[in-house]
């Protein structure tokens, strides 16, 4: 049993990649717009409230699909790496995995800003994430994101065990996700 973690900054291709990785695997999708698009009908992305039952709900799904049969889950995220709570965060939810005798696998993507940009407007995306049908408002927080946070390493990672970078500026997602399942054995 698997549990691989699809990491890096918005409209980058977590939830594509995970998509196609799912289509191949078998494993589940558990894309992070599955949960905020719940929460943000109720209550303002961002807020306490948000953030608590965000992270209540997704500790829940973890804990139970780690005793699950399932071979295996895709989960999606954007990693803030100026922030320690980040790397706590993404150890708490790996450890139900690890605890549980998963393999826990670790995949960074990379794009260039411009490339994000085009992505963001993707029908999938559009389709997936309600909120992030307002084209210009979306780019606004994209942009926004990108100065304010750091959402890629330019350095060692911190696990070299089950960890894979990939910048996917100029590959197609299946071309992605072909990396992911060789460098891994997911055949």
């Amino acid at each position: 049993m698997k549990f691989i973690l699809i990491f890096g900054p918005p409209a980058v291709g977590k939830m594509a990649v995970g998509m196609e990785l799912s289509k191949q695997t078998g494993f589940k999708l558990f894309h992070n717009h599955m949960t905020i698009e719940l929460l943000v009908q109720i209550f303002d992305h961002g807020t306490d409230k948000f953030h608590k039952l965000n992270n209540e709900f997704r500790k829940r799904i973890f804990e139970e699909v780690a005793t699950s049969d399932l071979p295996g889950l895709i989960f999606t995220y954007v990693w803030d790496f100026n922030l320690e709570k980040e790397k706590d965060y993404v150890e708490f939810i790996s450890s139900f995995f690890h605890k549980n005798k998963w393999g826990v696998y670790y995949v960074e993507l990379e794009s260039s800003l411009e490339e994000r940009l085009k992505r963001n407007k993707t029908k999938a995306r559009l389709r997936e994430k309600p909120s992030k049908r307002d084209i210009q408002l979306s780019e606004i927080r994209l942009i926004a994101m990108e100065t304010k946070h750091k959402m890629n390493t330019d350095e060692e990672f911190y696990y070299q065990k089950n960890y894979l970078k990939i910048v996917n500026t100029n590959l197609t997602m299946k071309e992605t996700v072909e990396k992911i399942v060789n460098a891994f054995d997911f055949n």
